[in-house]
């Protein structure tokens, strides 16, 4: 084996290293750039010289067996867009996870009370609806219990649509004016 099997154009080469002196010379000649490569897709100085650090140990650590079957230029480059691709994804996926636990956690954490407040909720509307006038609560429980229209709501009750119209909006009222406590 050679010291340095290193090849600029396209032929396949077994790139071996003999020395740390003819790694350096990789490393010397590339550096500037795998971190441009790296640099310039994520924008983050330090994530990509920690990029750069990481394919070079990794060629180190693989210089026995690596082949490499394109110039040296090209595998490191392209090295570095595998990388940068990894860490993107990888980013991507912890951003993901931690607005799903973040989301888990306020759902769980106010579960309960938003459970009681909604039951409270619930029960204090029912009383509400009941202490309407006949028509009145006719129409409001056909309306956003059953969720008829207004016309078929004038059908069934024999009344006009406008009458229908102006009976929800006096439920509403009244529900509104009877429900301060739980606007926020």
């Amino acid at each position: 084996m050679s010291p340095l099997n290193l090849h600029t154009d396209t032929t396949p080469s077994l790139l071996t290293f003999s020395d740390v002196k003819s790694f350096e010379k990789i490393y010397t000649m590339y550096w500037a750039r795998v971190y441009a490569t790296c640099y310039n897709t994520i924008k983050e100085r330090e994530v990509a010289k920690e990029m750069v650090q990481d394919i070079f140990k990794s060629l180190w650590e693989r210089k026995d067996e690596l082949e490499i079957k394109t110039s040296v230029e090209h595998y490191l480059v392209r090295a570095a867009k595998f990388k940068v691709f990894e860490y993107i994804r990888n980013k991507t996926n912890q951003k993901k996870h931690t607005a799903c636990a973040l989301e888990d956690y306020c759902s769980a954490t106010n579960c309960t009370e938003d459970a009681i407040l909604y039951s409270n909720l619930t029960e204090k509307v029912g009383v509400l609806v009941d202490r309407l006038p006949c028509q009145c609560r006719n129409v409001y429980t056909l309306s956003r219990t059953e969720g008829l229209t207004n016309k078929e709501i004038a059908t069934r009750l024999l009344i006009s649509e406008r009458a229908v119209e102006q009976h929800i909006t006096k439920a509403l009222r009244f529900l509104r004016e009877n429900l301060q406590e739980y606007r926020s």
